[in-house]
């Protein structure tokens, strides 16, 4: 058997890496992007937001169908399931 027997907190990992950046939030029914501008253990914050309906290709420089969200947005932390630098 293998055990973890050391953990180590590294400070700015996860999206704390990705603060003022543009991001996307998968989340379970929408897709989220904007430019990160808070993150605490319930919420982000994004400004500039938009929900994106269709992402077109992933090497395009613009979401392919994506409508604008008034600003600041907030995005429930438990509902993102993956999320990366976004366009």
């Amino acid at each position: 058997m293998k055990k973890l027997v050391q953990v180590q907190e590294i400070e700015g990992e996860g999206l704390e890496a990705l603060m003022g950046e543009s991001v996307l939030l998968m989340c379970g029914s929408y897709f989220y992007a904007g430019k990160l501008t808070g993150v605490n253990e319930k919420f982000v914050q994004l400004e500039n937001p938009k929900i994106v309906y269709e992402t077109g290709p992933w090497t395009d420089k613009t979401w392919k169908y994506a409508e604008d969200l008034s600003s600041p947005w907030y995005v429930t932390s438990s509902s993102i399931e993956s999320y990366g630098r976004g366009k």
